[in-house]
């Protein structure tokens, strides 16, 4: 729904999301000339960070370095996630590059929907396809998220909901299989926006699913949130081919034959990350489950915004 104009398409439309504490992490040093990148331990070297863009390994560096004229910089990147999880890794490293970016140039740090703007349409240059921005807000503000998508732009505010007890049921897994997030959302667009009657339909009853899950969250029914979770991706998982896997589907039967309330695929399916809800007293059973056929990650909520750190010396 993040993704323009479909949220707008369906009124009332929002957004859900939890910032998690597996980190995205950028460096930036001045350098004399030229720029050089650090990142899944590979170092690369290049005097015009332009020429970055054309690599898939350096790409979203070159892009931003590019957009927001970086000047001559040592760059290190590194980020927890798995890569192609779904957990919209790509995004945190952006917004916590335009953070350093701003401050290495000293021209005050603009606001978070300026940031998630940029790193959101330097994204869709970097693919050439439609990407949303749901992704930047957690990575910039922590905490639990309601993204509405309305005319003038998304509007957001925390829910003011027990991270804690969340946690205490909240179960990360790696399928082993990387996504590619445009190109499912591309194919999602275009059914919407052709007015395929099936997708009118699924994405109706995802818009209000969103709104209920709101509602339990507030609430602190996360059995319901569980529920719903699965119910959305019920709807979720015939939008376009590929979405869903052989794998996705066996290890969400995973979870829920363990004892999971529900669980769903993470960013847009095709691989990445599933979470799940589980009552806390089944959490161990669950993660065993899941243990002997998926990589269970540690991953918490978190309530901590993008920090920026500077070096005095």
């Amino acid at each position: 729904m993040d993704i323009w104009p479909l949220g707008l398409l369906h009124p009332g439309a929002v957004t859900v999301n939890v910032a998690i504490d597996i980190a995205a992490t950028v460096t930036l040093r001045p350098r004399a000339s030229g720029y050089r990148l650090v990142a899944d331990g590979v170092e690369r070297t290049t005097e015009d960070a332009e020429s970055w863009r054309g690599d898939s390994e350096t790409a979203l560096v070159g892009h931003l370095a590019t957009v927001l004229d970086l000047p001559p910089a040592d760059i290190e990147v590194e980020s927890d996630s798995p890569r192609g999880g779904g957990l919209g890794a790509s995004s945190a490293i952006a917004m916590a590059m335009i953070a350093a970016a701003e401050e290495l140039a000293g021209v005050g740090a603009s606001t978070v929907e300026h940031r998630s703007r940029i790193a959101r349409d330097v994204e869709a240059r970097m693919m050439g396809l439609p990407t949303g921005r749901q992704d930047h807000l957690p990575a910039a503000l922590g905490g639990l998220l309601a993204i509405a998508h309305e005319p003038g732009g998304d509007r957001y505010q925390r829910l003011e909901a027990d991270l804690e007890a969340l946690g205490s049921s909240l179960i990360v897994v790696y399928t082993g299989q990387s996504h590619f997030s445009a190109g499912n959302n591309w194919r999602i667009v275009r059914r919407r926006l052709d007015g395929d009657v099936p997708t009118v339909e699924h994405f109706e009853h995802i818009a209000r699913i969103a709104q209920a899950v709101v509602r339990a969250l507030r609430a602190g029914e996360l059995a319901t949130v569980g529920r719903l979770m699965s119910e959305e991706w019920l709807h979720r998982r015939v939008l376009a081919e590929g979405i869903s896997t052989a794998r996705i589907e066996a290890i969400l039967e995973v979870g829920r034959a363990a004892g999971a309330w529900g669980g769903k695929a993470c960013g847009a399916g095709g691989g990445g990350c599933i979470a799940f809800l589980a009552p806390p007293e089944r959490r161990g059973a669950v993660v065993a489950a899941l243990s002997e056929t998926a990589e269970v990650l540690a991953a918490s909520p978190c309530e901590r915004p993008l920090e920026l750190h500077v070096d005095p010396s």
